[in-house]
């Protein structure tokens, strides 16, 4: 105890010791008495250290993709031993796709309230008025960063080090080599961006993220920290290094499965050395460490050539993108081993990825009042054994649409019970698997749930609502918008795949508000400008192996023309195939609009600049 009092009074002035024997002096009273408060909870710059946060959450690896969850292929020593000394909460729920249960995780609020009901499409951008988890954690004097997969927004004032991350370092979109990301990353030696820069790295991208965690926390040492390390593996393409597909060469699963099974492995070497670097440097008894993944499994089980499924998902229904539990119920251990949280045991109480900002908020002792009504709720009473049950109900939907709907694939959940798609009934306690509807049995117990969606739906509905891109603002000017982001019902080139093959020609618009009037400059690109390609080139083949998918070539396109079309502003360019881009310019208005940038083919065909830059001009 008198270490941490004595802690940051090294060098003293007389009228500072003076001040510091008083206070020592109160120190031993107080704590004679009882009166100092747990470490867990202290806040005093006398009393001991907060302490760290690091939440590691990977991506579509499911509930059973873990040895500790009876897989009988998956290698995962670390994150077994990990889990039998952690807390566990069998019964832990995320959104069923990616961008949806980051969005839950970062506010503890639905993510159909903030705009991150979709992956793609413009709607996974999560609204600026949203108070995330890292402010909250800033705020309180904590050191926060980021690494990996954000998926919320390419886009200031959406990205990572916009909302409150204080070190980011990331890919763009939502994974390697999507359509946001920097040209041709495919896993390995990629370019990354640090706090929006491009930076190159050496060597597999989920070594790296562990490796820049690892390097963060040695260089964060005189406060708490508060660390979001989320993997892109083990989402596709399943690129992976050698050895770790071939640690599954005598499994029965597909080949494809072996190199999603090796991600996993890779994973979990990375673990097992991130939690060995703690305990070596005296952190991990005083780190609060959260192990989940994002949805469920994507390829943990397949069907192969015979239709014959093969793998394993520890019996549940559905995989990614489901709303049956096989799609949203996921791992979640957390291990405090000096704070007063359980140890070793198991809860099987409902959970979910909303609940972690006001849980984690408790646990460190920061007085938390939301801005806004959460989703989630306090659950640290029963990470602490004081709490036995929660009398609650929650829902998750897989909307993956361009609003969302009511009654669209939505699934109503209590810690026992499940009601799905509004009249399927499943008790989940005696049948995890969801193959048996009871809900002619317990008519009670679907109108109950039925009535909870009914009024939750009412409440949200009120909150649905579009993110806006801001252009011309100092601090992020030019920018670049990509398609990734177009509002549209049709099909969407959201990677770089299908930007090279140049066939998808969505019509739609971007949400944007022009900050400033003023002279504004747009170029339009077929191909991103880092990849130093013109309007008309063929992008070169890459060639992929074993392990790795290669990229194809690239489509040549002929485009004639360009045009810009903004509230009542419309422009119109000629173009050469040798062009870098198209460049138009024009006079806005500030103001809210729907913003469309197309090319238009020597054939009469529209397609949409896959890429727009967008300038203020200073005249």
């Amino acid at each position: 105890m008198i270490k941490y009092a004595l802690k940051g009074h090294k060098t003293l002035n007389k009228v500072g010791f003076g001040k510091f024997i008083i206070s020592f002096f109160l120190f031993l009273a107080q704590t004679s008495c009882g009166d100092i408060q747990n470490k867990s909870e202290s806040t005093s710059e006398l009393g001991p250290e907060k302490p760290n946060v690091l939440i590691v959450f990977t991506d579509d690896q499911g509930y059973g993709d873990l040895g500790s969850h009876g897989n009988p292929y998956v290698q995962t020593p670390h994150l077994d031993a990990f889990a039998a000394s952690a807390l566990e909460l069998t019964n832990f729920h995320v959104g069923t796709t990616c961008a949806p249960s980051r969005a839950g995780l970062m506010t503890g609020r639905n993510a159909n309230r903030n705009n991150a009901w979709h992956t793609i499409a413009g709607c996974s951008i999560l609204l600026e008025d949203e108070e995330l988890m890292p402010q909250v954690f800033e705020r309180n004097g904590y050191r926060t960063a980021m690494f990996g997969k954000w998926h919320l927004g390419d886009n200031y004032p959406f990205r990572p080090h916009d909302r409150g991350f204080q070190n980011a370092f990331y890919h763009g979109g939502g994974g390697v080599n999507q359509t946001p990301d920097y040209w041709n990353n495919n896993y390995f030696d990629d370019t990354y961006f640090r706090n929006g820069k491009p930076e190159k790295t050496d060597g597999y991208c989920t070594d790296v993220w562990f490796d820049e965690a690892i390097n963060y926390i040695e260089k964060t040492k005189d406060s708490p920290f508060f660390l979001y390390l989320a993997p892109n593996a083990a989402h596709s393409p399943f690129n992976v290094p050698k050895k770790y597909a071939e640690m599954y060469a005598n499994t029965p699963i597909k080949d494809i499965q072996k190199r999603f099974y090796g991600m996993i492995s890779n994973i979990d070497d990375n673990f097992g050395k991130l939690v060995a670097y703690l305990k070596d440097s005296g952190r991990f008894d005083n780190t609060i460490i959260i192990f989940s993944t994002d949805n469920g499994t994507a390829l943990g089980t397949d069907k192969n050539d015979k239709g014959e499924e093969v793998g394993y998902n520890a019996g549940l229904r559905g995989k990614k993108g489901s709303h049956y539990d096989g799609g949203h119920r996921v791992p979640f251990f957390i291990s405090w081993p000096q704070g007063d949280i359980l140890k070793g045991h198991k809860i099987d109480e409902l959970t979910a990825h909303v609940d972690l900002l006001p849980t984690l908020t408790n646990l460190v002792g920061i007085d938390f009042k939301p801005k806004k009504q959460l989703d989630g709720t306090n659950m640290a009473g029963v990470l602490r054994g004081t709490e036995k049950k929660k009398d609650r109900m929650l829902v998750i939907d897989t909307q993956r649409n361009q609003l969302p709907e009511k009654g669209r694939n939505p699934c109503v959940m209590s810690t026992d019970w499940r009601l799905v798609n509004g009249g399927e009934l499943y008790h989940t306690k005696m049948d995890h698997g969801q193959k048996t509807d009871v809900a002619k049995k317990h008519p009670e117990i679907v109108q109950e749930m039925q009535t909870f969606y009914n009024t939750w739906w009412s409440d949200i509905q009120q909150d649905i609502r579009y993110a806006e891109i801001p252009i011309g603002e100092e601090n992020a000017n030019p920018l670049m918008i990509t398609v990734h982001d177009m509002h549209t019902a049709n099909s969407i080139p959201w990677n770089q795949v299908q930007i090279r093959k140049g066939d998808t020609a969505p019509e739609g618009y971007y949400s944007v508000n022009i900050t400033h009037d003023g002279k504004y400059r747009f170029k339009l690109y077929r191909y991103p400008p880092e990849s130093g390609l013109v309007l008309g080139a063929s992008a070169d083949e890459v060639v992929g192996n074993k392990f790795r998918d290669g990229l194809p070539q690239g489509k040549k396109i002929i485009f004639s023309e360009a045009t810009i079309s903004l509230g009542e502003v419309n422009l119109k360019t000629t173009i050469g195939t040798n062009n870098d881009f198209a460049l138009l310019e024009g006079e806005l208005k500030k103001g809210s609009y729907r913003f469309e940038a197309n090319f238009i083919t020597d054939d009469g065909r529209k397609i949409p600049s896959y890429y727009t830059e967008i300038e203020k001009l200073k005249l």
